[in-house]
């Protein structure tokens, strides 16, 4: 099975469009990091570094310091991907 080309974007690439998202709809960065550091456990410094390495996706999940437990409770897309359809053997996410 191809991988999708969202396991090897750069985080750094897609997150100033998720923070204009954000923005748009009257919330803001700070908000986009909490939620960011709530689903993968990075804190907001970790989270920086790994900004500033261009560290992609596929990466960024795989080696996240704990995965919240509620993220199967997410449902929706991001760059036309279903999350609830994203298989977590694909990212190695470690639970």
């Amino acid at each position: 099975m191809t991988k999708h080309n969202i396991y090897t974007m750069s985080v750094a690439k897609v997150y100033p469009l998720l923070v204009a998202k954000a923005e748009k709809k009257g919330r803001t960065k700070a908000e986009v990091d909490e939620i960011i550091c709530w689903l993968t456990g990075y804190s907001q410094e970790e989270l920086d570094a790994e900004l500033e390495k261009q560290t992609d996706y596929e990466t960024f999940f795989a080696e996240a310091p704990m995965l919240n437990p509620s993220r199967t409770l997410i449902k929706g897309v991001v760059c036309g991907v279903r999350v609830e359809d994203m298989e977590e053997s694909r990212l190695k996410f470690k639970v």
